[in-house]
């Protein structure tokens, strides 16, 4: 059984595992498409990368589409218990499962599976370090086999107390609540320069800056050893007491921070999954810049 497998997963691990009938290793990749001169990016399902090449036994996991909230005015929306339900059924994932979530190129995709997974309940799943650019590096085999695992019964009950609405970033704005907002994108991004691919540039009003890059190895992709982890997540000292209220531009990146928090030991950082794609669309609400 893989029940015992840690929160972030070795290759070495994982390969020994591959024959476990109760794993669900899951390709989650999501491609993004970026214009240069900024403005919003269109959204590419990571099927046909799957599909090219992925871990043996592999499902592939369409966080972008099956996923997420079809009619939510943002991309990445998080869906209804009902819809996640059966989607994650229909991917083999339930009782007596394990889930590997893996990436191929950013582990953003991984980790928005895994708090997807998590803010439905469910906690039987780890992350692979490194994703596929690891498994490739340890001269590991990739396979073009489209794997379906057999159905499941997923019971979606869903944990509130992970997920930041609008409303509660603006009462943490307005000082009617106390946390800290961690700003998970790129220090350029989180200054308001350059290009931006949301409707206003800027932070929220008060964020600290953990860029999600910071939290992993720029060579490997991996996450970086644990003080490492601690003295960036800590923001010397700021984030220690408080809640944390993580965000990016929509939802994804900010995951990478709220893994990062839970691998320290540290499970009650909420997301805000709007992130500046919602916050950004409405000019009566706060921005800085600088």
């Amino acid at each position: 059984m893989s029940d015992d497998l840690p929160l972030l997963v070795s290759v070495a691990e994982l390969r020994e595992r591959l024959d476990d009938p109760a794993l669900r290793v899951l390709d989650a990749s999501v491609v993004l498409a970026r214009p240069p001169e900024g403005g919003p990016y269109a959204v590419v399902s990571g099927r046909d990368a799957y599909e090219s090449g992925h871990i043996p036994g592999a499902g592939f996991a369409d966080v972008a589409g099956a996923l997420a909230d079809p009619d939510a005015p943002f991309p990445f929306a998080l869906p209804t218990p009902e819809r996640f339900a059966r989607e994650a059924g229909a991917l083999g994932i339930g009782d007596g499962t394990h889930v590997v979530a893996y990436a191929q190129e950013s582990p953003m995709w991984a980790t928005r599976l895994w708090w997807l997974l998590r803010y439905f309940g469910f906690d039987a799943v780890s992350v692979l370090d490194g994703g596929l650019g690891a498994w490739r590096a340890a001269g590991l085999p990739l396979s073009s086999e489209a794997v379906a695992h057999p159905p499941a019964t997923f019971v979606a009950r869903e944990r509130p107390e992970l997920l930041a609405t609008r409303r509660d970033v603006e009462a943490i704005v307005g000082g009617e609540a106390s946390a800290c907002l961690v700003n998970a994108l790129p220090a350029p991004v989180f200054r308001g320069e350059g290009p931006s691919s949301y409707s206003r540039p800027g932070r929220i009003p008060g964020s600290l800056s953990v860029p999600y890059g910071t939290l992993l190895d720029p060579e490997t992709g991996r996450f970086r050893a644990p003080e490492l982890l601690r003295a960036a997540l800590s923001h010397g000292g700021e984030t220690d007491a408080e809640p944390v209220v993580a965000y990016c531009g929509g939802g994804i990146s900010a995951t990478i921070d709220v893994f990062a928090f839970a691998l320290g030991g540290r499970d009650d950082v909420r997301l805000y999954d709007g992130s500046l794609t919602e916050w950004s669309a409405d000019p009566a609400l706060p921005l800085e810049v600088g």
